[in-house]
């Protein structure tokens, strides 16, 4: 038996994250299996930032520093022979997003990858997601961030056509009003490119749509309904933020940014016909992990 330990940094827009993962190869087995070991979330709201003032701030600099400091303790301590860090919309769109990575490689030695949207869509989907996707059937995968969707449509086991779009939870949630065009477009491109499949199904894949999951107590690899979903949407919307804390028991940082997002995933389940959605609880440090040991990155 054979065991290397991978991590993967995802820096997002709404949290960044340190994932550690166990890859076990056995002698008998080609396959091999992959064990996550630890998961570190540190909610650093960077899109706040970016998407507000243009610019990642010197106290959210240093609160990056610090994080990377601890991740590359922890990383150490667990015995990680390699990892990739990558950053999404927010450092993407931040103007000093190349100067603080730079500082932040200088103070912790820590190479963060600024990567595109196209990147992004493409590391999540290298995912392990065989437990779902069923090869004669057509799958719209959305992955909601903070400042990104990425949707990808696949059908027949192959990939029809991908797509980033520049709206995302915290993006919404100051300037809802002036995404109307970038909601117009997703709505244009989804309709037109589910247009010829049948039986459409929806995978989410996000920290928003694993925490409704959660809430809806199903089982691991039971579909969420459309009707569920829509349930859901208005259900927190009627609830204060207090109350989302108090009585839903999420966390502060997720209280605010769900229903933007269960807004999105709402609003692609519309539009593409899908009448349920997959959760298989996978994202973009999953991803990282599986390109990284398959040499991918």
């Amino acid at each position: 038996m054979k065991i290397e330990k991978l991590a993967g940094i995802d820096i997002g827009s709404n949290a960044i994250r340190l994932l550690v993962s166990n890859i076990i190869t056995q002698k008998n087995s080609t396959e091999p299996s992959f064990k996550k070991s630890a998961l570190v979330r540190v909610p650093i709201r960077l899109g706040a930032d970016s998407f507000l003032k243009g610019f990642i701030s010197e106290e959210n600099k240093g609160r990056m520093i610090k994080a990377m400091e601890a991740f590359k303790l922890l990383m150490d301590v667990h015995g990680v022979t390699n990892y990739y860090a990558c950053a999404t919309s927010a450092m993407r769109d931040a103007s000093n997003g190349q100067e603080v990575i730079e500082d932040i490689l200088d103070k912790t030695g820590v190479k963060i990858n600024i990567i595109d949207g196209k990147k992004e869509a493409a590391i999540i989907f290298s995912t392990d997601l065989s437990t779902i996707i069923e090869k004669d059937k057509s799958y719209l995968y959305v992955d909601v961030g903070g400042g990104s969707t990425e949707i990808t449509i696949f059908s027949n086991g192959k990939i029809i056509n991908s797509k980033s779009f520049k709206i995302g939870t915290v993006r919404l949630l100051n300037k809802e009003k002036s995404f109307k065009h970038v909601w117009e477009n997703m709505e244009v491109w989804i309709k037109s490119n589910t247009l010829n499949l049948k039986r459409v199904s929806m995978i989410g894949s996000g920290g928003n749509i694993n925490k409704l999951f959660k809430l809806s107590g199903k089982p691991l690899g039971k579909p969420l309904s459309y009707i569920y979903v829509k349930s859901q949407f208005h259900f927190l919307k009627k609830m204060t933020y207090d109350e989302r804390i108090s009585e839903l028991d999420l966390n502060p940082d997720r209280a605010d940014v769900i229903i933007p997002a269960t807004k999105i995933y709402l609003n692609a389940m519309k539009w593409s016909g899908a009448k349920k959605i997959y959760v298989p609880k996978v994202g973009l440090a999953d991803g990282i992990i599986k390109s990284l040991y398959n040499n991918q990155l």
